[in-house]
């Protein structure tokens, strides 16, 4: 069993005050706190080991004791090994900040700890040896705090994130998938309705549908995180849409009509005025992507027109080409 050194853990020195103790802790505590690192079992450890140490060093009695201890820990050890009781044995809490960012604390169970970190003792040997377990349950003869092991534990099940990926059509009249889970060797099969308008990024939460609950507990939900592929011919841009229409020589300078691709699948009729300029823009409203839950909420369709140049003329068009070049030239000349 190794000796913890609970001054170190929070960074004070032996004779520092109640107030350095305190301000040491909830500084490292807001650092490491799960909420502010989920996933990261290093911070997850660290700040198990500061909780610890502010449980004994934020007590003044449970300080007073371990101070006491010092050098002589290993005969203590051995004595409650033997069968004697443990000269520090007693209930104990744990104070934790339940703000990440700050606030007030509050105080948790063994249980509790148990629950946020997973089924096991979130407290050291060290700990348990010396200043008891237990979190005021029932202790046996030796004094020592007797095992929560036995004892059914109800825990939730944790939430699941998948990466799902997704064309453009998919969210934009929303879809259904069929995916296949596996935890602990399971496997299963979810059936899972995307809604119309998500977009890139967006997560998509199926309730109960994460890792199973210990002991009878809810079971987590399923988190379903959308990647948009990318798209030959749309561009979007929140609810917006952008496309490029291309448009003849023609109808960009006598007006008329052009056909704009939508993704309803229907095409729209775009009118187009005299004297159209390159890369002019339209804008086509209610054709965009919808509102996600509110289908008749829909951004808007822009159309980017792109005069397209002749690659064939025949023998009678350049004799309109050449015309209306003689044409330009006497105009040039008479301005």
């Amino acid at each position: 069993m190794e000796f913890k050194d609970y001054y170190s853990t929070l960074g004070v020195a032996k004779t520092g005050t109640e107030k350095e103790i305190k301000a040491a802790y909830r500084k490292l505590a807001r650092k490491w706190h799960p909420d502010v690192n989920p996933g990261d079992k290093a911070a997850e450890s660290k700040f198990k080991e500061i909780n610890e140490a502010y449980e004994v060093l934020g007590d003044p009695e449970k300080r007073k004791k371990y101070d006491e201890l010092g050098a002589n820990w290993r005969m203590y050890e051995q004595a409650g090994a033997q069968g004697g009781a443990n000269p520090f044995g007693g209930g104990w809490n744990v104070n934790m900040g339940g703000n990440p960012q700050g606030g007030g604390f509050r105080t948790m169970t063994q249980e509790e700890m148990e629950e946020m970190f997973g089924d096991q003792n979130p407290f050291s040997d060290f700990f348990t040896t010396f200043f008891g377990g237990g979190g005021g349950g029932a202790r046996n003869n030796t004094g020592g705090a007797r095992s929560a092991r036995g004892r059914t534990r109800h825990r939730a099940g944790r939430d699941v994130e998948h990466e799902i990926e997704l064309s453009l059509e998919d969210a934009f009249h929303g879809t259904m998938r069929r995916l296949s889970l596996k935890h602990d060797g399971h496997a299963r099969t979810v059936d899972v309705r995307i809604p119309a308008g998500v977009g890139d990024g967006s997560r998509v939460r199926i309730a109960g549908e994460g890792e199973p609950g210990a002991g009878g507990a809810a079971a987590g939900d399923l988190y379903l995180r959308v990647r948009l592929a990318p798209h030959p011919v749309f561009e979007r841009k929140g609810r917006d849409l952008y496309v490029k229409v291309p448009l003849s020589i023609t109808t960009a300078v006598l007006g008329g009509e052009a056909e704009v691709q939508t993704l309803s699948g229907k095409p729209a009729r775009l009118r187009i005025p005299a004297l159209t300029q390159n890369n002019q823009v339209f804008r086509l409203k209610g054709y965009g992507m919808p509102a996600v839950g509110k289908a008749d909420e829909k951004g808007d369709l822009y159309a980017r027109v792109e005069a397209q140049l002749p690659t064939v003329v025949t023998d009678r068009e350049r004799e309109h080409w050449e015309a209306l070049a003689k044409g330009e030239g006497a105009k040039n000349s008479a301005a």
